[in-house]
C-alpha cells in the first residue's frame, strides 16, 4: 500500500513538472492568436513551488525518487531563471552609470503638496544619472514642485504622451538629450518613446522608455480578486469572477503584444546602436512581451538580479512587471527592485550599467 501511495505522488509531480514546463515556455505564444494563453506565467510560481515541495517530501520519504523533482529543476532551468534569478552581486565598476526606471502612479498618493513628496525624496537620495518614469503627468501645484524639485537635479528632460491623451512618460538625465522620437502603435492611452542621450563625447546611447498597455482591470476588479485570494469569494460566484478576470486579462495581452513588437522591431532597426530600454511592461516575467524584448537585448534584472524582484504590489497582484533592459554595449551590476519605498502602486527598478 506504501509503495502504491508513493507511485501516485510520484506520478502526480510528474504530472506538475509537465505542467510547470508547458507554462514556463507559453512566453513563446503570441497573445494576439491565444490571449487566454497569454497570463499563464502567472500561474508559474505555484507550480515551481510545488515541484519544490515535492522535493522536499522526496527527501524525507524515498531520497533516490528526489531525482524527479531535480529532472524538472534542470528542465525548467530556463523558465526558473527568468522568473527568480540568482546572480553574484559583484563590486559596481568605476564609471558605471545608474539608470532607475518608476511608475509614480501620478504622484497620487501625495495629497498635501505642504509636505515634502516622498518619491522626490527618494529620487533625491537614489540620485540615478538616468530617472524614467511612468504615469507621470501632474498639474497644479504638484506639477511646479515635481518640475522645480527633478529640474535642479538634471539639467535635461524631456517627456512624451500617449497619441490621443493619456499616460505620460518622461526622463531625466545628467547626459544631454539630443533627439526624441514616439514609436507608433495601437493604444487606449499608453506609449513608448526613444530618446537619444549622449552618454559620452561622440557617443549616444538610445533610451527606450515604455509603458505598454494596462491590464484592464478596474479597482473593482483588483478588489475582487484580492477578496477571491483571501477566499472571502466562494463557490460558484469566485468561479464566474475568475473566467471573467481571466478574460479581461486576455484581452490586454493581446493589445501588448503588437506594442512589444513594434519596439523590438524598433530596436532590431537599430542594430549595432547603444541602447538602453527600461518600463512598465504590464506584464509576468513569463510573458510574450518580456520575451519578445529579451530576444533583441539582454534582461539586466534575469542577468544581475536576485529572487523574484517583485515590483507591483497592489491588490495581491504580487510580480515583477518593471524591466530594464540593455544591448551588448552595456554590462549590467546588481539589478535590483527597491521595495523599501510604498509611495507608489510600483517599486522602483534600478541598475548600474558599465560601458563594454
Amino acid at each position: 500500500m506504501k509503495d502504491f501511495t508513493l507511485r501516485i505522488i510520484a506520478g502526480a509531480n510528474i504530472a506538475t513538472i509537465v505542467v510547470m514546463l508547458l507554462i514556463g515556455y507559453s512566453d513563446r505564444v503570441n497573445p494576439t492568436n491565444h490571449p487566454l494563453i497569454a497570463n499563464l506565467g502567472l500561474l508559474f510560481p505555484v507550480l515551481l513551488i510545488a515541484n519544490l515541495a515535492f522535493l522536499a517530501f522526496w527527501l524525507m520519504f524515498r531520497v533516490k525518487w528526489a531525482a524527479i523533482p531535480v529532472a524538472g529543476l534542470v528542465l525548467g532551468f530556463q523558465p526558473i531563471r527568468v522568473y527568480t534569478p540568482f546572480n553574484r552581486n559583484p563590486a559596481t565598476p568605476q564609471g558605471s552609470i545608474k539608470v532607475m526606471s518608476y511608475n509614480v502612479f501620478n504622484f497620487s498618493t501625495w495629497t498635501d503638496t505642504s509636505e515634502p513628496s516622498e518619491i522626490l525624496q527618494y529620487i533625491k537620495r537614489q540620485n540615478p544619472d538616468i530617472l524614467c518614469m511612468q504615469e507621470y503627468g501632474t498639474s497644479g501645484r504638484k506639477h511646479e514642485i515635481v518640475d522645480s524639485t527633478l529640474s535642479a537635479m538634471y539639467p535635461h528632460h524631456s517627456t512624451a504622451n500617449a497619441q490621443d491623451g493619456g499616460d505620460e512618460i518622461c526622463i531625466y538625465s545628467r547626459f544631454p538629450i539630443a533627439d526624441k522620437e514616439n514609436i507608433e502603435y495601437t493604444s487606449k492611452g499608453n506609449n513608448s518613446a526613444a530618446f537619444h542621450v549622449v552618454t559620452a563625447k561622440g557617443d549616444t546611447t538610445i533610451v527606450v522608455v515604455n509603458h505598454f498597455e494596462t491590464t484592464g482591470l478596474s479597482l473593482d476588479d483588483r478588489s475582487k480578486f484580492h477578496a477571491m485570494i483571501k477566499g472571502d469569494i466562494r463557490n460558484r460566484e469566485a468561479e464566474r469572477e475568475s473566467r471573467r478576470l481571466w478574460h479581461k486579462l486576455g484581452e490586454a495581452s493581446a493589445i501588448r503584444a503588437p506594442q512589444a513588437d513594434a519596439v523590438a522591431r524598433y530596436v532590431e532597426q537599430h542594430e549595432g546602436r547603444s541602447i538602453i530600454l527600461v518600463g512598465d511592461f504590464n506584464d509576468s516575467p513569463i510573458s510574450y512581451v518580456r520575451h519578445r524584448l529579451a530576444s533583441v537585448l539582454n534582461d539586466c534584472y534575469v542577468a544581475s538580479g536576485n529572487g523574484p524582484g517583485i515590483s507591483y504590489h497592489y491588490n495581491a497582484f504580487y510580480v515583477r512587471i518593471d524591466n530594464i533592459m540593455c544591448s551588448d554595449h552595456w554590462t549590467p551590476y546588481r539589478c535590483h527592485v527597491d521595495n523599501s519605498i510604498k509611495a507608489s502602486d510600483h517599486y522602483p527598478i534600478i541598475c548600474w550599467l558599465k560601458r563594454g
